[in-house]
């Protein structure tokens, strides 16, 4: 059972992955941006990533856990062309795979195939001789 679910949610997660970026993947535009560390409100140090587009320059915000930027780094930026405010750091961790997609997709689908086997455990009498071809059953009395 497992050969059969694990090459059928790699299909679907990718699928997944292919049609849910945003800033759009097919439609977004990709440049280039500096990485450096500002403080904010609270006082904390955070990644930022500075871009130009048309002499116009924006900040996003390039912290996500498990990705470690240097100071000044040269980082692919990805954004929409309507409101380049919307964009993102363009790398493989944080873009196109996310700590929490892919642990939400691992948990309901190890969910599911649980369920599956637990509601398929133990079909009833009556349920495994249809299976068998046995139509005939022997009336049993309800009490002894």
């Amino acid at each position: 059972m497992y050969k059969k679910i694990i090459p059928f949610y790699i299909i679907c997660f990718v699928l997944y992955v292919l049609f849910s970026r945003h800033p759009d993947f097919q439609d977004g535009e990709i440049t280039s941006g500096n990485i450096h560390y500002i403080k904010d409100s609270t006082q904390k140090t955070v990644a930022k990533a500075i871009f130009s587009i048309h002499k116009l320059q924006d900040t996003i915000s390039a912290a996500y856990p498990l990705r470690y930027l240097k100071e000044g780094q040269n980082v692919k930026i990805i954004y929409e062309t309507s409101d380049p405010s919307k964009a993102a750091v363009y790398a493989w961790w944080g873009y196109w795979f996310q700590w929490d997609e892919i642990s939400e997709s691992i948990f309901i689908t190890v969910i599911l195939l649980y369920s599956a086997k637990a509601i398929t455990a133990k079909p009833a009498l009556k349920a495994e001789g249809e299976e068998l071809g046995i139509t005939e059953y022997v009336k049993r009395k309800k009490y002894n």
